[in-house]
């Protein structure tokens, strides 16, 4: 079994600032970092972390070499990347005192895949491979028909969550990672719904697909059919929620693959990301396996 993440590879700029900048409003950063960054690296950066073997597909330019080297030094397999001579996306991330995040992106490489690359990379993989996808790339929908087409198992994190959405075959999806905001959207209730009455919406809605809603301090929330579980957070000093919910995403899947039960993955994905938020950075922070699983 191999595990195909597809998705946005991005260069992350992160500003220190004492409050999330408003419209019209000039303010000073204390610091600025470089990082890698992009969901989708993010997560395939958590799964080859967790032991999995994981595969990247994705387009960068140039200047996002130091992404490849990075992903290969956790063991994430690159040669699906495809180089062009555009540039890397982006992501300009503004960082508060209270350790919430902005974040403005600029797709870049992530704009530029073509579906013939789509299809080559797919033709690689075989039934019941597992492909990971977000929402920062462009032609998902067409990589949800051609994976199904092939067999694959699809998992789905739709994110960030727009109009783009309700237009993707959601029904092809066995895995669907939500966050509160998502998880509400997809489920056309106000914001400040319950979350377990948002998740029994989200399980008649699309009852074909595992349903994962995250909560943040809160823990996490699983349904399919009649099945209900919970896993709470870690109770870990915040350093930086970036790069959490990917965290999540990788290191859940990583325990379901192992054979793990629902509560048992709920719990190690929920430690995971807790740690994560403890530390600074996006694929920087997510923990290794051996500081999760024991």
């Amino acid at each position: 079994m191999k595990i195909l993440v597809f998705g946005s590879l991005n260069i992350d700029l992160t500003f220190s600032v004492d409050h999330i900048v408003a419209p019209g409003e000039t303010i000073d950063s204390t610091s600025m970092t470089r990082s890698a960054g992009g969901k989708g690296a993010n997560q395939a950066a958590a799964l080859a972390k967790a032991g999995m073997p994981v595969y990247m597909a994705g387009k960068i330019g140039q200047d996002g070499q130091f992404l490849l080297d990075l992903l290969q030094s956790y063991g994430v397999n690159t040669e699906r990347v495809v180089k062009y001579d555009g540039a890397t996306g982006q992501a300009i991330i503004q960082l508060d005192s209270n350790k919430q995040n902005a974040i403005v992106l600029y797709s870049g490489g992530n704009s530029a895949i073509s579906i013939n690359e789509i299809h080559q990379t797919i033709a690689e993989f075989d039934t019941g491979d597992l492909i990971v996808l977000q929402n920062e790339i462009v032609h998902v929908r067409e990589i949800m028909e051609c994976a199904k087409k092939g067999g694959l198992r699809i998992c789905l994190n739709p994110s960030p969550c727009n109009k783009k959405i309700m237009d993707l075959p959601l029904n092809l999806v066995d895995i669907l990672f939500v966050n509160e905001i998502e998880g509400t959207s997809l489920a056309g209730l106000p914001p400040d719904s319950h979350l377990p009455l948002v998740l029994n919406h989200l399980v008649e809605r699309f009852p074909q697909g595992e349903i994962i809603l995250t909560a943040g301090k809160d823990g996490a929330y699983y349904g399919f059919g009649k099945q209900r579980a919970k896993g709470d957070i870690v109770n870990l000093p915040v350093a930086d929620t970036t790069g959490a919910g990917d965290t999540f995403t990788g290191y859940f899947i990583a325990a379901r693959e192992k054979k793990m039960s629902v509560p048992q993955a709920l719990a190690i994905a929920c430690r995971a990301s807790s740690i994560a938020v403890s530390r600074k950075g996006a694929m920087e922070s997510i923990p290794f396996g051996e500081e999760v699983f024991n």
